[in-house]
């Protein structure tokens, strides 16, 4: 591929943990980050090499690259959102809560709708901004590249996988989301909101 750079892993510093979540838990889940980096990087550099004359729908080097590129670059895309928000003290803030309030009603709505589609999903619950309708959704994925609506920019990424809190919580994952929810930072939600422009759209139909 002309002009392709190799992805580079974001620097997270989880000294001492954050509250509800220990410093080993998350080093662990970093370090799968980083893998998810590294692959992607990987199955770019092989699928410019591969032999594209022999791709085919029931099985090639080709298409097995493609089907799994989609898994490594998604699973670095959400962690690098996972990780950048849970830094914060959890407190609802910011033109993120009011768009909540717009779509769900409430934030204790919304938090009951998140809460769900975690406890259901065997991946992630992504609360994503969706430019069709323009209004704030939370889709349930079951592998990285499962579940993934296009045309929408996703906000905040809850990662249900046993990986994210085993180790601290074993099977209790309703306790992890608790967890997740007081770490989670709406500022830099309100970021991502400004960065996307989704401010603007919201501001306008308002």
């Amino acid at each position: 591929m002309k002009n392709r750079k190799d992805y580079q892993s974001i620097e997270f510093n989880f000294e001492g943990g954050v509250d509800g979540m220990s410093e080993k838990m998350l080093t662990d889940h970093l370090a799968l980050y980083d893998g998810y980096v590294k692959k992607s990087n990987e199955i770019q550099t092989k699928t410019d090499q591969a032999d594209k004359s022999s791709a085919n729908q029931s099985y090639s080097e080709f298409g097995e690259l493609k089907r799994q590129e989609t898994f490594s670059v998604n699973g670095m895309k959400l962690h690098e959102l996972y990780f950048s928000q849970i830094d914060g003290d959890g407190e609802p803030k910011g033109i993120f809560k009011e768009m909540i309030e717009k779509d769900f009603g409430s934030v204790e709505e919304w938090k009951a709708e998140m809460v769900a589609t975690g406890v259901a999903s065997r991946g992630w619950a992504v609360c994503a901004y969706d430019f069709k309708d323009d209004r704030l959704h939370i889709y349930g994925q079951d592998a990285h590249n499962i579940g993934a609506v296009w045309g929408c920019a996703p906000l905040v990424a809850l990662d249900v996988y046993e990986h994210a809190y085993f180790i601290d919580y074993g099977k209790t994952r309703g306790e992890y989301i608790e967890a997740f929810f007081k770490n989670l930072n709406w500022d830099f939600v309100s970021k991502m909101i400004e960065k996307w422009g989704i401010d603007k759209m919201h501001r306008g139909s308002e």
